[in-house]
């Protein structure tokens, strides 16, 4: 569904140039529910604009359904956003017009592409359990409603890719467990792509795969170990749930670079440096601080 390859970003202004992204690669498969994570200013949130048709890469290679959306002409990107791609925001205002019901505002973006399905806009807010209060103004609804409402918005014109980012930042944590749990029975039940971006790590227990993103790239993945219906079967059952839900991995990429988390190095004394030893022992690629000698018993993988 989505491809990523060496992508760039860079932000300039009159005497200073920000990298966003630094030769960013990340593959999504179509019916996948992941969500991307990593501190502010990583270019986690620049990389889903660009997977909106918000903003382009000033390098490298990016496909959303087997469409190059370097070539997209500007005609093409409003046919991407309007038919391709549901976007939710965290601040609802960028999503929701407030002097309207909640039902016209799902009906609004069905209305603007020409159709006169208002019957979907119904479905839809019975779809995020809403239909009782498809009559009330925004000020009638909790946080978590307007929020709801959102994604009824961004699925109205029955997108392939969804793209959520920081959702459940502006709720409490019960509603933000009840809207993860509706992103996973959407995915479920419509089979549509979810990408879902936040800093909170809380989020991947919900999901089944984890990007982290540090300094512009993928740092790390992490992938689940059963899934999610298996392990709350087992929370049921009183089974020991404190283990880790995901295997984490490390990226490499196509030229052998790794990007190590900062507290592994740190945790083997490697500080103010960018230099580390690499040995080759018994099958084993171990990292050495730079001082550390050959037979030290302190390598660590």
């Amino acid at each position: 569904m989505i491809h990523c390859e060496g992508l760039v970003k860079i932000y300039k202004t009159a005497d200073l140039e920000v990298f966003a992204l630094q030769g960013l690669d990340l593959q999504i498969e179509a019916g996948e529910l992941m969500a991307i994570i990593g501190n502010s200013g990583s270019g986690k949130s620049t990389l889903l604009n660009m997977l909106g048709g918000l903003d382009k890469p000033t390098a490298g290679k990016l496909t959303v359904d087997g469409k190059d959306m370097l070539k997209f002409t500007e005609r093409d990107l409003v046919r991407y956003k309007r038919e391709s791609v549901g976007f939710v925001w965290q601040n609802n205002a960028r999503n929701l017009i407030p002097y309207l019901t909640a039902l016209e505002n799902v009906e609004l973006p069905i209305l603007l592409t020409g159709r006169r399905k208002r019957w979907r806009a119904k479905e839809l807010l019975d779809a995020v359990g809403l239909s009782h209060r498809a009559g009330n103004k925004l000020y009638q609804l909790s946080g978590g409603e307007q929020q709801r409402v959102a994604i009824a918005i961004a699925l109205a014109n029955h997108p392939k890719l969804l793209l959520a980012d920081e959702p459940t930042g502006s709720v409490d944590s019960k509603m933000s467990n009840q809207i993860l749990d509706l992103f996973r029975e959407l995915n479920r039940s419509i089979g549509i792509t979810i990408v879902i971006v936040t800093h909170d790590p809380e989020l991947a227990k919900k999901v089944d795969r984890v990007a982290a993103i540090r300094d512009g790239k993928i740092s790390s993945e992490m992938l689940r170990k059963r899934s999610y219906a298996e392990e709350l079967a087992a929370m049921e059952e009183e089974q020991a749930h404190e283990e880790e839900s995901h295997v984490e991995y490390a990226i490499l990429d196509k030229a052998g670079r790794l990007q190590v988390p900062a507290g592994y190095l740190e945790s083997i004394g490697v500080r103010n440096t960018n230099k580390v030893r690499v040995e080759l022992n018994e099958g084993r690629i171990v990292l050495l601080p730079p001082e550390a000698k050959a037979e030290s018993e302190d390598g660590q993988e």
